[in-house]
């Protein structure tokens, strides 16, 4: 039986005062304070705020289109209904946006954080990352994670002067880690920043130790987790995953029933603990719910042969050779190499330049982010143009599978 929570009766009285009394929580971050690396250019208008203006800048960036053929959880499925990442970062924007709302932070902060924070991903999901991940730290010592990346692909390959407030909230939205409190870790430096940056790099536990330095940072962090516990469960259904069971047989309700009720419920919740505190916070009872949520999701859906499996036997075999002569491509000049015609050619022609020429980039991170930047599809085909003699015949799951 489905159970959809609601704010308190006192929560709901004293918002309505604070709005009628102009008294609401003022824990927003002032846009008039961000900071970029170029300070004399982008500067915010009274109709275009400075994180208005990132939102605007990562929509127009050139990968973002990419977003739409990137796998969010399944791979091979030739099925519009099936979530890729696209509607991921849609959903967590708008999440993050309806908490945010409700305890009055910077929407277009949020925003801009939402959107931008998976451009980094890899193809084939978190597989595709783990497979890169493992290329990078074989040929180079250094560790890949999107959310790093992300913030390569805006920061450096793309240099779009974002400010440093969306950037740390991008490289700290890790939706793998989750937490009943989110307190801001202050950063006001980008050189604060760039060692961030680079201690993720060199060291793999760096990553679940870095915190948003905004409400907005921490909103979007939590909002990630949201998005994806109840809609991946109705992808695996629509998969044809046919033992996941959507409801967990929950007969107390609460947040482990439908994806609705996640959402709704998770909010409420957040909003309930952490209205006018300089936090963001679930009680233990929905923290707890969420932890084992998300434990389900791994036994149920991520760990399951159908997911992660298939990927290992196929994809990371196809990724290392790949890798390989791509890196080898570059290192002789082949100029007629994808690697040149479609990678480095498409960021040199575009007009965000980055802050050194491109091709001065060591080359293993050439291969790497041209990798990393690879939608599903172009994966698959680029490598069999490169091997036409060794091609792989990858089985997609097709529309009219159930009625053969």
């Amino acid at each position: 039986m489905s159970k959809y929570e609601r704010l308190s009766p006192e929560l709901t009285e004293r918002m309505r005062q604070d709005i009628a009394e102009g008294k609401r929580p003022d824990y927003a971050r002032d846009s008039s304070f961000a900071i970029r690396r170029d300070p004399s250019s982008d500067r915010e208008s009274i109709w275009r705020p400075a994180y208005s203006r990132d939102v605007d800048k990562i929509l127009h960036s050139p990968y973002y289109n990419r977003y739409t053929d990137k796998t969010q959880v399944f791979s091979f499925y030739k099925n519009d209904d099936i979530t890729r990442r696209a509607l991921h970062v849609q959903l967590v924007s708008r999440i993050a946006r309806t908490i945010g709302s409700a305890l009055n932070l910077n929407l277009d902060l949020i925003e801009a954080i939402a959107l931008g924070h998976d451009i980094g991903h890899t193809p084939f999901g978190h597989a595709g990352e783990k497979y890169i991940s493992e290329l990078y730290q074989e040929h180079c010592g250094r560790y890949f994670n999107h959310n790093v990346h992300s913030v390569r692909v805006l920061d450096t390959i793309f240099n779009h002067n974002l400010t440093l407030d969306t950037l740390n909230g991008i490289i700290t939205h890790n939706g793998e880690f989750e937490m009943n409190e989110y307190r801001p870790s202050p950063m006001d430096s980008f050189d604060d920043f760039d060692k961030m940056v680079e201690s993720c790099y060199v060291d793999q536990s760096n990553i679940i130790k870095i915190i948003p330095s905004t409400l907005e940072g921490c909103v979007v962090r939590v909002s990630d987790i949201i998005a994806y516990l109840g809609k991946d469960r109705l992808d695996a259904m629509k998969s044809k995953l046919s033992y996941v069971d959507p409801t967990l047989n929950d007969e107390d309700g609460r947040i482990r029933t439908f994806n609705a009720e996640i959402i709704n419920n998770l909010e409420v919740n957040i909003i309930e603990h952490s209205y006018g505190k300089p936090y963001i916070k679930l009680d233990e009872e929905h923290y707890s719910l969420m932890k084992e949520a998300k434990r389900d999701n791994y036994a149920m859906i991520y760990n399951t042969y159908n997911v992660s499996k298939v990927l290992d036997e196929r994809v990371r075999p196809l990724m290392q050779r790949m890798y390989k002569k791509l890196l080898a491509d570059l290192k002789e000049g082949n100029k007629s190499s994808p690697i040149f015609k479609h990678h480095i050619d498409f960021i040199n022609t575009n007009h965000y330049s980055p802050r050194l020429p491109y091709l001065e980039t060591e080359p293993n991170q050439i291969v790497i982010d041209y990798m990393a930047s690879m939608t599903d599809d172009y994966c698959t085909e680029l490598y069999n143009f490169m091997f036409p003699n060794k091609p792989i015949d990858f089985h997609y799951h097709g529309y009219f599978e159930d009625l053969v």
